[in-house]
């Protein structure tokens, strides 16, 4: 089977970014179905990130190094004539970054209302998934920061974490990307 026409791939790339900010509008609005989530691979580990809290999905782009900063501050992009700081958050956490194709891998960028001009490098995006269809896992990871301590099992029975962007942000460790 062979792949589609680059334009044809833009084509459909370009429907998917429209439909989810249609979503992503209605969820801001409180029209969409509550419980939303894009569902993204970081750190190999299954992730979900409520859609009132980012903004714009982007490929992976040149990275413009940044020096004298943590190694989980990756440097900076231009995104719609913003530069906007990248996180590597796998090795934010002390992880090491999953294997994916860097044609997979996408900027997940912080809604502005975060205050925090951001992005999160996804190893990749899996889709919307709908927090109504999982049951919350009580097991969290021991010492596991708030913004990371929700926990949901899928119908599979694959376990999701739940990214609270906003408890993310106010974690003084995360705004001090300069060495010290």
């Amino acid at each position: 089977m062979s792949s589609p026409a680059p334009t044809e791939r833009r084509s459909r790339l370009r429907q998917y970014q429209v439909q989810l900010l249609e979503r992503m509008q209605a969820a801001k609005s409180g029209a969409a179905v509550g419980g939303r989530e894009l569902g993204v691979l970081i750190g190999g580990r299954l992730c979900l990130l409520d859609l009132t809290q980012i903004s714009e999905i982007a490929p992976l782009q040149s990275v413009a190094l940044v020096p004298l900063t943590q190694d989980w501050y990756l440097g900076l992009v231009n995104i719609r004539g913003h530069l906007t700081g990248v996180i590597d958050l796998a090795r934010y956490q002390g992880q090491v970054a999953g294997d994916s194709a860097p044609a997979e891998r996408r900027l997940i960028t912080f809604a502005p209302g975060l205050g925090f001009n951001c992005a999160l490098l996804a190893e990749r995006v899996l889709g919307l998934r709908k927090l109504d269809e999982m049951t919350a896992a009580p097991d969290i990871e021991e010492n596991a920061p708030a913004w990371r301590q929700q926990q949901f099992r899928d119908a599979e029975g694959q376990q999701w974490t739940r990214l609270d962007l906003a408890l993310l942000v106010e974690e003084s460790r995360f705004s001090q990307v300069g060495l010290m």
